[in-house]
C-alpha cells in the first residue's frame, strides 16, 4: 500500500473536454451542483487599440484538472471539529459521513474547495480518490476516463520522480500552505503561482 497516494497532471496536453470530469461524477452518482473533479480554464491578456482597432496583446490560457488533492497537511482534516475527515493508511483524505455534521468549515477552509456539502444528504463529501477501484487494482475514474492520459495516479514519491514537483501554477495556491499529493507537468503558456497575470475563466471551475 502506497504511504501517499497522489495525481500527476500533463496540463501541456490537457484540452479541456472535461471527460474526467463526467466520468467522477457518472461513477459517484453525483447531484447538480456537486462536482468532486472539475476542469479550471484559466486565462488573461489584454486588447490594445492601434489605428482604431482592438488588438489582442499578450493572450494566453490552458486548462487544469483538479479534485482532492489528498494533501500531506490537509487543513480540512485540522478544522472539521467532528474528526469526521481523516486521512487514510495510504494517505487518501477521507470523510466518514455518519460523523459529519455539514458544518462546511472543511470547505471554507481548502484551498482547492475539494469537499462540497450534498444538499441531498446534508453531508460534506469529495473525492475519495476511487478506493474501490484502486483496491480492485484499477485506476480512478477520471484517470481511465481522460482520453489525453493526462492524469496518472499513484505513489506520490514515485510521481514525483518520474515527472518532478512542479504544482505552483496558477490559479493554484502556494503548495506550503497545503502540501498537496500533487504533480503537474504545466501547460506551455502557464503562469506560476502568484503572478496574478489572468482569471479563471469558467465559473464551475472556481476555487
Amino acid at each position: 500500500m502506497a504511504k501517499q497516494i497522489g495525481f500527476y497532471h500533463n496540463s501541456d496536453v490537457c484540452v479541456g473536454c472535461k471527460t474526467c470530469q463526467i466520468a467522477c461524477k457518472d461513477k459517484n452518482h453525483l447531484p447538480v451542483g456537486v462536482m468532486w473533479r472539475r476542469v479550471v480554464r484559466y486565462g488573461g491578456g489584454e486588447w490594445l487599440e492601434r489605428d482604431g482597432v482592438m488588438t489582442p496583446q499578450g493572450m494566453f490560457g490552458y486548462y487544469l484538472s483538479v479534485a482532492c488533492n489528498h494533501c500531506e497537511d490537509a487543513l480540512c482534516v485540522k478544522v472539521c471539529p467532528t474528526g469526521a475527515i481523516q486521512k487514510g493508511s495510504d494517505g487518501a483524505v477521507l470523510i466518514n459521513s455518519e460523523n459529519c455534521v455539514g458544518c462546511r468549515y472543511c470547505e471554507w477552509a481548502c484551498p482547492y474547495r475539494a469537499p462540497q456539502f450534498n444538499d441531498e444528504l446534508g453531508v460534506m463529501t469529495k473525492c475519495d480518490s476511487c478506493q474501490d477501484l484502486v483496491s480492485d487494482g484499477q485506476d480512478p475514474a477520471c484517470v481511465s476516463a481522460c482520453p489525453m492520459r493526462a492524469l496518472e495516479f499513484g505513489d506520490i514519491e514515485e510521481l514525483r520522480a518520474k515527472y518532478g514537483d512542479e504544482v505552483e501554477i496558477e490559479p493554484f495556491p502556494n503548495k506550503e500552505i497545503t502540501s498537496p499529493a500533487l504533480v503537474i507537468n504545466p501547460n506551455r503558456k502557464a503562469v506560476p503561482t502568484g503572478s496574478d497575470t489572468g482569471r479563471i475563466l469558467n465559473m464551475e471551475g472556481e476555487i
